[in-house]
């Protein structure tokens, strides 16, 4: 005959489980929030030199924001001749450039001549091979795996920007914050963590989370790329041209999306005031 405990287990077995379940997550808070009072606060130099990123002042910011073709064009630009030796656009195609007011001839012209070529297959030999782009092609990438990235960049692997300006928090703010960021260390970070000090091989940047990487300054001076409709090549405006281009690659609906949200919030406001109104003339005359 079942005893009493295993009687009252075997009906209340829901609260039973319930109740440890609830047991198990105030214990687990308050350990959380015990730890968090005990725990003493370290000063770093990332928590306290990192800065956040500077507004780029891009015309595709904000609800309304739309794309400048000839600005997204110079963002090309200095992406083919600056950002293109290691990053790859792995996600964007070449006939995709003809939503920056590039025609069919051009595109063609830049996929032929484009640096690296497709990988193929010789069709006599079955021996690896490559051959010119295609409009239909996506960018090849420019390197064949992590390990070739990381014996031609210091052991780091240059991240694809296809989706950069999505990947990270201000996206396009902080591709241009980060590009124009570089600087000496502070003299005052030195001395208040000496042992911060930039490792061989690394530059500093406090747009940067851990302050120091791998990547040399890509943008080096004044007219470094020479732009065909005649703006000044300045770093600053490189910076600003190619976080654009950028979030045209992550984001190429932007526009659409932008229309859409409009024209759905007017529909909305539209449909508010109608249906008020078919309100107050149902019910006209009748207490509330």
């Amino acid at each position: 005959m079942l005893s009493f405990a295993s009687r009252f287990l075997a009906r209340n077995l829901n609260l039973v489980v319930g109740a440890g379940f609830l047991f198990a997550l105030l214990l687990g808070v308050f350990s959380t929030v015990g730890g968090m009072l005990h725990d003493e606060h370290v000063e770093s130099a990332e928590h306290e030199f990192h800065l956040k990123p500077r507004e780029a002042g891009l015309q595709s910011a904000g609800l309304f924001g739309t794309f400048d073709n000839q600005q997204l064009q110079r963002g090309f630009q200095v992406y083919k001749e600056v950002c293109s030796a290691c990053h790859s656009l792995r996600l964007v195609s070449f006939r995709d450039l003809a939503a920056l007011g590039y025609d069919e001839g051009q595109i063609k012209t830049i996929a032929n001549d484009w640096q690296i070529e497709q990988p193929s297959v010789n069709p006599e030999t079955g021996e690896a091979a490559t051959r010119k782009n295609l409009p239909s092609d996506r960018f090849p990438l420019v390197f064949a795996n992590d390990v070739a990235a990381r014996a031609a960049n210091n052991n780091a692997v240059p991240p694809d920007l296809s989706l950069m300006t999505k990947a990270r928090d201000d996206g396009p703010d902080y591709v241009y914050s980060l590009l124009t960021g570089y600087s000496a260390q502070p003299a005052e970070l030195l001395r208040k963590f000496p042992q911060a000090k930039t490792p061989e091989g690394l530059h500093f940047n406090r747009y940067f989370s851990t302050l120091n990487l791998a990547m040399a300054p890509p943008l080096t001076g004044t007219d470094q790329v020479q732009y065909q409709d005649g703006t000044r090549a300045t770093v600053d405006q490189m910076a600003k041209d190619v976080a654009a281009f950028l979030t045209w690659t992550a984001e190429p609906n932007l526009q659409k999306r932008h229309t859409w949200g409009v024209a759905a919030v007017i529909f909305l406001l539209i449909f508010t005031g109608l249906a008020f109104g078919a309100y107050r003339n149902i019910w006209r005359g009748m207490k509330h």
